[in-house]
């Protein structure tokens, strides 16, 4: 290794307090996506990147009708770019996003509390993906102190949407020439480098029918009845999406869940309405469009025989898959040498059944790949569930690994 690449990890070890201490306080700020309410967080690490003397540091604000189309309250993306040199070389974006899901209940720890207990921090966020914001910023200030061998940019791109899809977050960054990158890296885990991760169909159905007394039930058209049915044939369809495989190590099959459901008028009424959202998620190598219509021949199919009942099939979120990216793509094989340097055992380059912002890059033709601060998979962090962590290890291991690749991809 390198003296200058030396350098670089000793200033992390040197510095880890301080990279701890960021996370703490933005897992203290709450971003919980819904309702959406994500400003306070951009505003403070705005402040922040500022303090620690970063260059060219904007808190752009998105046009409040996007804002609310998206579902969400108030958003702003923090950006800063950082140029080594002349500028002339590879345009590198990291992307991490601040916005949350809620808490929910049973934690042991407080949610907003960002408590080290026994070498993890907890908080809502402290995996997912806060503690790619910290690892991130500290991975670029360790360049600083070898800036004369570098050349080319690094983009810190901060967004607080994607929960609710990225579409004015990183989507809206690219489409309006705020980062150009070459390739990028977006939040990850520690114990391995995705490249690939599924794509999502949300659909609501309404079932439409005719409401009636219910001691004459004959006279109306029992909505919930032909939902039944549709529901039946829906467990049937998923059932049959279990035989079908993805070649992409980590992701297996595609997967459907019901997860709304909500008709009725009253107890003694027969119901004219009955409504379902559902969520199917697509391997890579599944189209979305496809998928839908696959559902819509089944709601179809299902009613057939059901005298005046209509049925509307309404797509609410199509989020694309993203990948594979080869794994000789040149940020991968550089990202994977650095982890061997840093970390122990095999790499396992792989993809993940979740969606997230990586696929808007993809989407733009730019080579990208998840990785940061976490563990092997999301179900020991606690994402999304009580106790969300992070350990500090794997903390201050990523912020390492990522400062080393920046250097060997950015070197003269």
């Amino acid at each position: 290794m390198s003296g200058a690449k030396k350098d670089i990890l000793q200033w992390i070890e040197s510095n880890q307090a301080q990279m701890i201490q960021f996370l703490q306080e933005l897992v203290a700020i709450p971003s919980d996506n819904p309702p959406g309410d994500c400003y306070a967080i951009a505003e403070h690490i705005h402040k922040r990147l500022i303090d620690f003397q970063f260059e060219n540091v904007q808190l752009l604000d998105v046009d409040e009708a996007k804002v609310k189309a998206s579902g969400m309250i108030r958003v702003a993306n923090v950006l800063s770019t950082t140029a080594f040199g002349e500028g002339e070389g590879p345009e590198i974006s990291l992307n991490a996003h601040g916005d949350v899901v809620a808490p929910g209940m049973g934690w042991t720890y407080p949610p907003y509390g960002g408590e080290i207990v026994d070498g993890k921090l907890y908080g809502r966020g402290a995996a997912v993906s806060k503690s790619d914001i910290a690892t991130y910023t500290f991975a670029l200030m360790a360049l600083r102190h070898v800036a004369e061998e570098l050349s080319g940019k690094v983009s810190l791109a901060f967004t607080f949407d994607e929960e609710t899809g990225g579409e004015i977050g990183p989507k809206w960054l690219l489409d309006r020439g705020y980062i150009t990158p070459d390739m990028a890296i977006a939040a990850g885990f520690t114990h391995s480098i995705v490249n690939a991760h599924n794509g999502c169909l949300h659909l609501e159905i309404m079932v439409k029918g005719k409401s009636a007394h219910a001691a004459a039930p004959h006279t109306g058209f029992d909505a919930i009845h032909a939902m039944s049915a549709i529901l039946h044939s829906l467990y049937d369809y998923r059932e049959s999406l279990g035989k079908v495989k993805s070649a992409v190590p980590g992701i297996e099959s595609p997967t459907l869940v019901v997860g709304l459901i909500s008709g009725g008028i009253n107890t003694n009424v027969v119901p004219d309405r009955c409504t379902i959202r559902l969520d199917r998620r697509l391997i890579p190598e599944e189209c979305g469009e496809q998928a839908e219509k696959e559902i819509q021949q089944v709601v179809e199919q299902a009613i057939r025989h059901f005298e005046g009942i209509e049925v509307e099939v309404e797509r609410i979120l199509l989020a694309n898959s993203f990948g594979p990216v080869h794994v000789e793509e040149p940020l991968i094989q550089t990202l994977g040498s650095n982890w061997r340097e840093v970390m122990e055992g095999p790499l396992e380059i792989q993809g993940v059944p979740l969606y997230a912002d990586a696929r808007h890059f993809y989407e733009a033709g730019i080579p990208v790949v998840m990785f940061g601060a976490g563990p092997k998979t999301l179900l020991e962090a606690n994402g999304h569930r009580a106790d969300e962590h992070v350990l500090i290890d794997d903390l201050v291991k990523a912020a390492k690994i990522v400062a080393l690749t920046l250097y060997d991809l950015l070197k003269k």
